[in-house]
């Protein structure tokens, strides 16, 4: 399994490190049964995330016709009071430490990624997963009507205004579509990966590699619907 991790202006640090860790783990323990490289809409270049200027570096550009996984993350910045509304304008075009959030999110439809995402999501050999905000990437975009999906427990309700089946759940499998909700669920996301395309033994040891035991029941469209209590 080769696995590209999305890079965009603005993205949440600890949304790309933590699956790219553990995948770039699950590639060490299963003797390269899993590769992993960081990549963008535009080609190699030093990508600045939402989180103190910290930048990480794409060396290459996304390919949606490569088999494998493609994993899109958030963004970090300011996530408002209740009732405050974003303004869309703000910073365009310039780098603001204070933007919300869901206006990181929203430029990245002014960028290739979304055409990108859409091939990718098309191809039957791909699947696309993302954490937090990623989902909602996808959801702007229009990418994901009709689909189960999850995301920061603070996003749920837009992303069910876009068409989506929010589940709030800490992983979500739709088939080729896994979701993965808060900052932190990047790990449970990369080792329940690693557990479905490769083997419980190699997302095991990864675990003890880590001292980290994978959180919540992921979440499948299967079996009987719960009465509720």
């Amino acid at each position: 399994m080769h696995a590209q991790i999305v890079l965009f202006d603005d993205f949440d640090p600890l949304d790309v490190i933590a699956p790219y860790e553990v995948l770039y783990a699950g590639g060490t323990a299963s003797a390269g049964a899993v590769s992993v490289e960081l990549v963008s809409a535009e080609g190699p270049r030093e990508v600045v995330s939402g989180t103190g200027g910290l930048a990480l570096r794409a060396t290459a550009v996304l390919d949606p016709g490569r088999a494998g996984l493609i994993l899109v993350p958030g963004a970090s910045g300011r996530v408002g009071e209740p009732g405050e509304v974003p303004d869309h304008d703000a910073g365009a075009g310039e780098w603001q430490q204070d933007a919300f959030i869901p206006v990181r999110l929203g430029r990245t439809l002014a960028t290739e990624l979304p055409a990108l995402l859409k091939a990718a999501m098309e191809h039957p050999e791909v699947t696309v997963s993302a954490v937090c905000g990623g989902s909602l990437v996808l959801a702007m975009a229009g990418l994901l009507e009709g689909r189960h999906a999850t995301t920061h427990h603070m996003g749920l309700d837009m992303l069910d205004a876009t068409g989506v089946h929010a589940v709030s759940a800490r992983v979500v499998d739709d088939g080729d579509l896994v979701t993965g909700a808060g900052v932190t669920s990047g790990l449970d996301l990369g080792l329940y990966l690693l557990e479905r395309e490769v083997g419980p033994r190699i997302a095991h040891a990864v675990e003890e590699l880590f001292a980290y035991e994978r959180r919540g029941t992921v979440w499948r469209h299967r079996g009987p619907e719960p009465v509720r209590f």
